[in-house]
């Protein structure tokens, strides 16, 4: 059950994903499809050198309840979502889409991200296909199969090219570190399309991920992209994960956080005649959410992909925002997470403004000290108990316990004090605790943090 996760599945390949248990998730998934009206999946996958046996096993599964399967080969994710969205020639309705990809994970790993009719396929519904397994593995067949080759990733590549025409010959340079992942299939493209200048990092795909690990919100992985656009004086940098639905973006002076970007965003919004409604994640900063309601509508929920965009439809809010780099836009787009179409949007933020006044803009707001995203470990058992227990020592804490303002209860606890704010929840789809502390310095986040983690070690 380890690999039916909150958001997705995954695991290791064939020691969780083997030929069995793909084949058995695809027929599940077939099943489950066809309960909801949907007679055709498309699928993608990523740069994984185990990619293409998951999808003859998973093709396979499918093709054993009769589904139409529609084949994009090697894409991004975001094509994956884009392919529910976009008019094909020739083709009536795309129903659902499976993108097998390991994401930021360790090569070894691979996995499978689900939409069905647009909705993402999350939480409940994926552990009730684990447990399905659970009870009856089907063993592998080979079955005849309806698949028909589709080029999503053009069409993708001409959509982002005709929606950003306004940056075509953007002054500005842009270093690109794609960490040979799956974004170098399409953004090297698109600018290439719209005759923007850019020097490109480990563009090409590599499962293997030969040069460093693909998760542009772990900052060492951001050594080779800062040192390039220092030695080519580059003045804009881009990092992606492994599957390009995550982004970090650099400036000469600034790596921007996820929360601080849903800042710009906001304010790029207003300018264009809209109040926005933006959503952000428990781990967002204060100063986040006090600056976007000065303009417009902040609202606050739990941390997750599938989480947010479940959100964003339910609110139409404009844009939702995770600090990992997930941005999801819904007043130009589809509402989904992908870091190709935000990088392009990034790039809109100069389009009017030098860096300098970009910069500044995050410059002026009222400084507060976070600490960095820790983890301590738990267990699938204990770690929402632990939670609960929390709850009920914050409910009566100790004599010494900083005044406590308020408790949000979106997602685990975020503790508002007076001068900053305590995170502790449990991960949905790791053995661990997540903590985050912040506050006007840093003496009163360690402060903050001494004492709640004091409360969970009790």
């Amino acid at each position: 059950m380890s690999i039916f996760r909150e958001y997705d599945i995954r695991g290791i390949y064939q020691k969780d994903l083997n030929k069995d248990i793909v084949f058995s998730i695809g027929k599940y998934l077939a099943l489950e499809l066809k309960k909801r009206g949907g007679k055709s999946i498309a699928i993608g996958y990523d740069a994984r050198i185990h990619s293409p046996d998951l999808f003859d096993y998973l093709s396979n599964g499918i093709s054993s309840e009769g589904l139409k399967i529609y084949f994009m080969g090697m894409i991004p994710t975001p094509v994956a979502y884009f392919s529910l969205y976009h008019k094909f020639e020739n083709i009536d309705n795309i129903d659902a889409s499976i993108m097998i990809t390991g994401s930021h994970n360790p090569p070894q790993y691979n996995g499978f991200k689900i939409t069905m009719l647009k909705e993402p396929f999350y939480g409940e519904d994926i552990k009730k296909i684990g447990k399905l397994i659970e009870s009856k593995i089907y063993n592998f067949k080979e079955y005849t199969k309806d698949i028909t080759n589709i080029n999503a990733l053009d069409e993708y590549i001409n959509f982002l090219t005709n929606h950003f025409s306004n940056l075509r010959d953007f002054r500005y340079k842009v270093a690109l570190d794609c960490g040979n992942g799956v974004a170098g299939l399409a953004i090297t493209k698109v600018l290439e399309n719209l005759n923007i200048d850019f020097l490109g990092l480990y563009t090409n795909p590599d499962g293997t991920f030969p040069n460093h690990h693909p998760d542009p919100s772990v900052e060492e992985n951001l050594t080779s992209l800062k040192k390039a656009m220092k030695d080519n004086d580059i003045k804009i940098g881009i990092a992606y994960d492994g599957d390009a639905d995550r982004l970090a973006l650099l400036s000469e002076n600034y790596s921007f956080k996820g929360d601080e970007l849903a800042i710009l965003f906001a304010r790029k919004i207003l300018e264009g005649g809209l109040k926005p409604v933006i959503i952000g994640e428990v781990k967002c900063s204060k100063i986040m959410y006090d600056e976007i309601n000065k303009i417009g509508k902040a609202i606050m929920y739990k941390t997750g992909h599938s989480n947010l965009k479940v959100k964003l439809k339910e609110t139409n809010a404009h844009l939702a925002a995770e600090m990992s780099g997930h941005i999801f836009f819904n007043d130009r787009y589809f509402g989904y997470d992908d870091a190709l179409y935000s990088s392009l949007r990034a790039l809109e933020l100069f389009l009017d403004s030098s860096i300098k006044d970009v910069e500044n803009i995050i410059k002026s707001f009222p400084q507060m000290y976070s600490t960095p995203e820790e983890k301590v470990e738990s267990s699938e058992e204990e770690k929402f108990k632990i939670i609960e227990n929390l709850a009920i020592k914050l409910s009566n804490p100790p004599s010494d316990f900083p005044k406590i303002l308020d408790i949000i209860t979106i997602d685990g606890l975020r503790v508002v004090f007076e001068n900053g704010w305590g995170l502790i929840r449990a991960s949905n789809t790791t053995p661990i605790l997540v903590t985050r502390f912040e506050a006007t310095t840093k003496e009163l986040a360690t402060f903050y943090k001494q004492k709640m983690l004091g409360l969970l070690k009790d």
